[in-house]
This record gives structure tokens, sequence and C-alpha cells, in this order.
């Protein structure tokens, strides 16, 4: 089987389960040895700031000198992003050998009326990758909800993470705020240490803390007022961040991650919880290692800033969240500018509510229809857009949306690409092309 043939086999699989819960993955790990079990991990579930919280962790322990994995989902520009070792993809030729090996269990469990699906078929296959390249630990990140997600079959982690929670996925999770963070908090293990966002909705910590008890965990409130900016502008974030005892550390460290928007201090500081728990477990982190983990992080479109002449922001937000983050940036790094808009969503997430917040910042916007089944068309984009920006033009053509878009920021504008992951991720292919 060769790369193209794996991908085949991936794309083959069904998105979704028939049912949810973990005994499909939990036969098929088995079948596989339970490489699971031979890891440890950090794992981490949230509606925003998962992916953050997952790189800034993982690029810390690799800094500190740990064989460290990360997987993530989903993708933006190559499938192997979701699987990672210090920071590099897997090879293309251990991703053929190991789908080809994992493929033959899971047609045989076919067989037997067990079905697979594509994320439960990737988690198995990560597992087994982390565990023989040894990997000395695994930042894993939810993909939906926690209870129930395929990467919730590990029985236990170092530290559990809940990062920021609002409504998403609500078909599936359920209608409220609390509703979710119950899902969310099924990754807490019994008297484990788990870590929480501070900056939740309400409802939300209660929630979390009734968990931790029901599982006699631990729990740690990121502590905000641990992190103060010194100064922001579009290319990322410098803040002091009061150690108060962790790491061993006294003083105050100055820090820079090159993400933008107040909440990251936020997410950064969820983030050092968690590690301080992991140092207090006896991993070796230092000041250094933490400077260099968080001054050399990345992350695909997620407030990505990938051109200045006019400025290019890329954003997956397609959440009432995600949205509200971005449109709090937009109002602080480009204020004065004149903003073109290019966005497209899935028709199944709160389209309403997210173009209530981003639209209204915008001198003219294009729509377009993500390269997906669930997407909502360009025409019907722009008419909930239009209630909020004047100016709308609905395309079909990826390309010609950028370069309208281009031309009419000028080389002093800003051009904003958000809504979906999945038009992020092709928009992305189209700019550095250009």
């Amino acid at each position: 089987m060769d790369y193209s043939q794996s991908i085949q086999k991936v794309n083959s699989l069904l998105k979704f389960g028939i049912k949810p819960g973990l005994e499909r993955i939990g036969e098929l790990l088995n079948r596989l040895g339970n490489p699971q079990d031979k890891l440890k991990f950090v794992h981490v579930a949230g509606t925003n700031g998962k992916g953050t919280a997952c790189t800034l962790i993982s690029n810390v322990l690799t800094a500190a000198g740990y064989k460290t994995g990360l997987y993530t989902s989903p993708y933006i520009m190559d499938f192997r992003e979701r699987f990672r070792i210090n920071g590099e993809m897997i090879p293309k030729d251990e991703l053929s050998k190991l789908t080809e090996r994992v493929s033959k269990i899971v047609d045989e469990m076919k067989q037997e009326d067990l079905i697979i699906t594509e994320f439960e078929f990737i988690t198995a296959l990560a597992f087994l990758w982390y565990f023989e390249q040894k990997c000395d630990i695994v930042v894993l990140e939810v993909g939906l909800g926690g209870r129930f997600d395929a990467t919730n079959i590990i029985n236990t982690s170092i530290v559990s993470v809940i990062m920021s929670i609002s409504l998403d996925h609500t078909a599936i999770l359920g209608d409220t705020v609390e509703k979710i963070a119950y899902e969310k908090c099924g990754i807490i293990k019994p008297c484990g240490q788990a870590v929480v966002y501070a900056n939740q909705p309400d409802g939300v910590i209660p929630v979390v803390e009734n968990s931790v008890k029901d599982n006699k965990a631990s729990l740690t409130i990121a502590d905000d007022s641990a992190v103060k900016l010194i100064k922001t502008d579009i290319k990322g974030s410098e803040f002091i961040y009061s150690a108060k005892g962790r790491f061993g550390i006294d003083s105050e460290m100055k820090l820079f991650i090159p993400f933008i928007g107040e909440h990251q201090l936020q997410n950064a500081s969820t983030a050092l919880e968690a590690l301080n728990i992991l140092y207090k477990q006896g991993y070796k982190i230092t000041a250094e290692a933490i400077e260099k983990g968080f001054r050399t992080a990345s992350f695909f479109a997620r407030l990505e800033l990938i051109g200045e002449n006019p400025i290019v922001l890329l954003d997956g937000a397609h959440n009432p969240g995600g949205a509200k983050a971005l449109a709090n940036a937009i109002k602080a790094y480009l204020s004065g500018k004149k903003k073109i808009l290019i966005m497209g969503m899935l028709a199944d997430k709160d389209v309403e509510t997210a173009v209530s917040y981003i639209a209204p910042n915008f001198d003219k916007a294009y729509t377009l229809s993500p390269d997906n089944p669930r997407a909502m068309s360009s025409e019907e984009l722009a008419k909930v857009v239009s209630k909020y920006c004047q100016d709308v033009t609905p395309l079909e053509d990826y390309r010609k949306a950028y370069e309208l878009a281009v031309s009419d920021a000028g080389a002093d504008g800003a051009v904003v690409i958000c809504g979906s992951l999945y038009l992020a991720g092709k928009m992305r292919h189209i700019i550095f092309e250009n």
C-alpha cells in the first residue's frame, strides 16, 4: 500500500460512528496489542483553545528533551499534520505501512459486523506509531466532546485539561454549556489531575468541580492573574509570567507567543498550569524550555498571520466562542484599516451568531461555500452577512475571491479569511501558491 492508497483507505471509512461508545476502538486496539496502555498522556478537551494548548505543551516538552507525540485534528494542509513527534509529521512510508497493518484488522472486524470509523482508525494508528517510536509522552487532543471520543479509550493521563467551553456540536453534545461541559469532563480520570481554563461561561466550573469530585481527582483552575501582557501586535504577544513557585521558580519570566488575541494569554496560562503538574510529576521542565517552546510554537489557521501588505489573517473560527475571539482581535489589531472579509461556514454551525460577531467589522465581504457536504451555500451565507455588512458578494471561485479581496484592501488594508477550517485549508494552499 503506497501513500495515496493509504489516504484513500482512510477516506473510505465512515466519518461518524453508528452509535456512541468506545467498544469498537477498544476491540481494535486490543487486537493491536493495546499500545495506548504503554504510553503516557496529556489529554486536552474543550470547544476552543485546545489546539493552542496542545501545541504549547508539546513544544515545551520537546524543548525540555522529551520525545513528544502530538495528536491533533483536523488537518489544514496535509493529512499527516495530525501525527507528529517533536514537531515532525509522520513520514509517508511509515503512515502507509501502519495503514496497511491496521486495515487488515479493520477489514476482519467488518466481517464480524464491527464497523470502525475514520477517527477511530486514525486514533488507533496514532497510538501504534507513538508506541513503536518509543515516545516519552503524548499530547492528545480530543476530537469531539470527550466522554465518548475515541481518544478517551486511554485508561489514565498524567493530566486532563479542559479548555474554553461554548456552544458547538449541540446536536451531539447538548444544547447548553452545562451539558457540553459534562461531555468534555468525561476525560477526567479517577484519582487523576485536572486543569481547567478559568474564564468560562456561567455554569461550566460547577460541572467541572462535580466531575472532579465524582472521580476523586484534583483540580487546578488556571491562574490568569499569573500572566500580564507587556505588549502585543499583529505578530504575537509578549507577557510576564509570575511563576510563584511553579517549576521551582520564584521569579518572573518574560515569554512570547506568536499568537494574537487576549484569549491566547488565557490559553497560555492554562497550558502553563498543565506543564507545572508535569513538573511536579518529575518532568524536568526548565524556564529555558518554556521560553523556547512558547516562542517557537506555530499553529495553522488560528489567527495566523500569512501576509503583511496587505495584512492577511487566516482563522478557522466556526463557533460563537471562536468568532467572538476573532472579532476582538480584529478590533484590537486592525483598527483604522480598510478590512475585507472572506467567509465560508458549515450549515450546521451557529451561523447567525458567528456572523453577528464578525461581519460588522468589515467594509466589504465575499462569501464562499466550503468544500464539505455540510457547507452552507455562498448565496445563503451572503444573505446572513448582508444583515451586518452592506457590501456582500457571493462567489464560487476561491482564487477569484482572494484576488478581489487583496485588490480591494490595498497594501495598507487587511483581508481576513474565516468561518471554517475546510475553507481555511483550501485558501491557505491558494495563498502559498501565490
